[in-house]
């Protein structure tokens, strides 16, 4: 009957291809290493486990971590504070790390140092509320590791210690950042906008699901909840947090749209009213091509097409005046490795042929004492040509400044006291420019000592004054001033502008900063990056009015336009939600109703067990279907029971005794014991059953023994 199958079978070779999983599962796979890679960022919990979902209106955390909630905004903002401040500070980078050298006496780019580490602790703090931020859109309820919040609260420290410092002894920097803004604040207002359009999703996500969830409560609420709900008003908490996220967002946007009525930048204005490049003067030559206070450096700020030069001037021992800048000569020679012990000494002490012999180039080329960050690699010849610089004296720059007739001004440093010049160093500097032959006019004489001498003897030289009132300058009779650009922007421009006042700022090395002196008109700027600003042919950031009015309205209409997209696409599909949700529950209460009535009136369902009497056999028989291929196990039954023939009163009903009274039976069973035969007149067979799932208040029919009814032969 059977063929016997050998049940070692041989490999077949196709190999068979891999099942395709469901897509769903790989989704469902994907998600969870999602939320646990969230929940291991923010609370070092790396397994994956089921999330009790937190509620909408309800609070996402404990109130431990509702206290903490604050520490983390405030780290963020300032964290983002000192970035802001230190990014947009970073032309005076050289002077913060030549004050850092003075008082450590090791020369380092603190300023990067610092930069990246208010860049690290903004990226940190961001990345944490980044990360609660997708936990509360999965509905996961915060907690933050204790070792995020100790890291928090110690960013928190360092930046007020840092800011404190900048606020305590570098107050203009906060006045440079102003300056910046007036650049920056076009680029910043579009970027704003474009936040905002971001963050308008989230927003709108929450308000929606704050009204849907408000509606729903409405709906499913009864009479006695309405009682409840006069203590606890949660829908009144609802509607305070859709107020609570809305008003803010709504109010902030507002002001972002009106924020260019506020804005008065200088390079926005028509291009006949830009007035013409200002001149460059090289501040200690090019100290980024070359170093400082050298013949080299002087040489690149004029192939750079350099104005003027600046330079610092001291007088040696024996009255020779030479180009020095630091009060000391640790930095730009080698004193260190000639003789240490004089390292701290004031240049003024030294006599010429002993700082003759000093180099002045050797500590350029070394990477870890180059003194901008942002220097180009120099060339291998420019290598050798800065190793064999030495200290250069005035009237070697006089005669490169004659040659090219090129302007110089300078810093007169007066010598300390005991040194021989201390009263007359004014009258040596005017003796050795005269002996020059350098014509007068080329000099810009910036020192306000024995001011009646060098009038008398050098009546070409242009006077210079500092930061002083348009009075002042009258009376002193100078036309010429300069001055540091973080006193002038805020103060004073347009006063010096309309008394004709030719104006010299310093130092100016960042492209923004230079173009806004373009924009402003100023005439000449002192800088260490020439090499750079030489190349610019037009300011950066400059636009009409006209262009900025069309980027200005174009920007916010479309914000505008995208923002109501979003809210209305949230709001849409919340309704829809709602929709569905009272729909399915409409269904399922028609569905639990249907079912009570059914156990309630269990035999008005069934047709056989209502038209007959509860102790009949009809009412006994289970409801078989007409068909006896549907139950095989009961086929002979089903087949006896087509040649039934109905007998009257053949069997006396029944009555049920009260000891047979059964709690409810879940199942119902049906045993056939004898099966008819068709040679036997009369036989017996023996049918148990129960009743279907009564009620527990009703009696149970106990099992019974119902004798089949005759059968006659065909």
């Amino acid at each position: 009957m059977f063929k016997k199958v050998n049940r070692i079978e041989p490999k077949r070779n196709k190999t068979r291809k891999p099942k395709k999983l469901n897509p769903w599962i790989s989704h469902i796979s994907c998600h969870q290493r999602y939320v646990t890679f969230l929940t291991g960022c923010y609370s070092c919990l790396w397994k994956f486990r089921k999330w009790e979902k937190t509620k909408v209106g309800f609070c996402c955390c404990s109130w431990k971590e509702q206290l903490f909630c604050p520490c983390l905004i405030i780290s963020f903002v300032l964290s983002v504070m000192l970035l802001f401040l230190w990014l947009e500070t970073s032309n005076e980078y050289f002077n913060f790390d030549w004050v850092t050298f003075l008082g450590t006496g090791y020369w380092f780019f603190w300023s990067i140092f610092i930069l990246s580490l208010a860049g690290i602790l903004t990226a940190y703090s961001s990345l944490l509320l980044l990360l609660g931020f997708l936990l509360l859109w999965e509905g996961i309820e915060l907690y933050l590791h204790l070792c995020h919040k100790i890291l928090i609260l110690l960013v928190i420290l360092l930046c007020v210690i840092l800011l404190f410092i900048v606020c305590k002894f570098w107050k203009e920097r906060w006045q440079v950042a102003g300056l910046s803004l007036q650049i920056f604040s076009p680029y910043i207002h579009l970027f704003s906008v474009t936040v905002m359009i971001i963050l308008s999703w989230p927003v709108a996500f929450y308000v929606a699901r704050l009204e849907r969830e408000v509606r729903m409560r409405r709906y499913r609420m009864t009479h006695s909840e309405k009682k409840r709900l006069k203590k606890c008003n949660v829908i009144t908490r609802l509607r305070g947090l859709q107020v609570a996220v809305g008003l803010p967002f709504l109010l902030i946007l507002l002001c972002l749209y009106l924020m260019p009525l506020g804005i008065n930048s200088p390079c926005i204005q028509e291009k006949e009213n830009l007035g013409p490049k200002p001149t460059f003067f090289g501040h200690r030559g090019a100290p980024m091509l070359g170093p400082e206070n050298t013949m080299m450096s002087f040489e690149k700020a004029v192939e750079h097409g350099a104005h003027g030069l600046e330079t610092d001037i001291f007088l040696s021992y024996d009255h020779v005046p030479f180009l020095m800048h630091d009060f000391d000569l640790r930095r730009t020679t080698n004193i260190r490795e000639v003789q240490p012990e004089s390292a701290f000494k004031n240049p003024a002490f030294f006599s010429w042929d002993f700082l003759s012999t000093l180099n002045a180039g050797k500590w350029f080329v070394k990477p870890e004492l180059r003194p901008f960050y942002n220097m180009k690699p120099l060339s291998e010849a420019d290598k050798e040509r800065a190793r064999n610089q030495s200290i250069p004296t005035l009237a070697d720059l006089l005669t490169l400044a004659k040659k090219k007739r090129k302007f110089v001004i300078f810093d007169l440093r007066s010598p300390p006291p005991k040194h021989p010049l201390r009263h007359t160093f004014v009258r040596q500097v005017v003796r050795v420019i005269l002996a020059s032959k350098i014509e007068q006019h080329l000099i810009f004489w910036l020192p306000t000592h024995d001011m009646r001498y060098v009038r008398s003897v050098a009546p070409g030289f242009q006077h210079v004054d500092r930061f002083v009132s348009i009075e002042t300058l009258a009376k002193k009779n100078i036309s010429i001033i300069n001055v540091d650009y973080k006193r002038l922007f805020p103060n004073g421009l347009r006063d010096y502008k309309a008394a004709n006042i030719h104006i010299n700022i310093y130092t100016v090395n960042e492209p923004w900063l230079f173009s806004l002196a373009w924009c402003c008109r100023i005439n000449s700027v002192t800088t260490d990056n020439i090499g750079l600003l030489s190349q610019l042919n037009h300011p950066h950031f400059f636009m009409t009015p006209r262009s900025y009015m069309f980027m200005w309205l174009l920007a916010d209409i479309m914000s505008l336009l995208f923002i109501i997209t979003i809210f209305r696409f949230h709001w849409r599909r919340e309704t829809k939600k709602e929709k569905l949700l009272e729909t399915s529950r409409n269904s399922t209460d028609t569905h639990s109703g249907s079912e009570n009535e059914k156990d309630l009136h269990i035999y008005v369902k069934s047709p056989a067990r209502v038209v007959e009497h509860p102790w009949t056999l009809a009412a006994l028989h289970p409801a078989l279907p007409k068909s006896g291929k549907e139950h095989q196990g009961h086929s002979n039954f089903a087949a006896a029971s087509k040649k039934l023939v109905p007998i009257k009163n053949a069997v006396t009903p029944l009555k049920p005794a009260k000891h047979y009274i059964q709690p409810p039976i879940p199942t119902t069973v049906f045993e056939l014991t004898q099966a008819p035969t068709r040679q036997a007149t009369t036989s017996e067979a023996t049918f148990q059953t129960t009743l279907p799932t009564p009620k527990a208040d009703k009696p149970t029919m106990p099992p019974v023994e119902v004798p089949y009814p005759e059968i006659r032969d065909l």
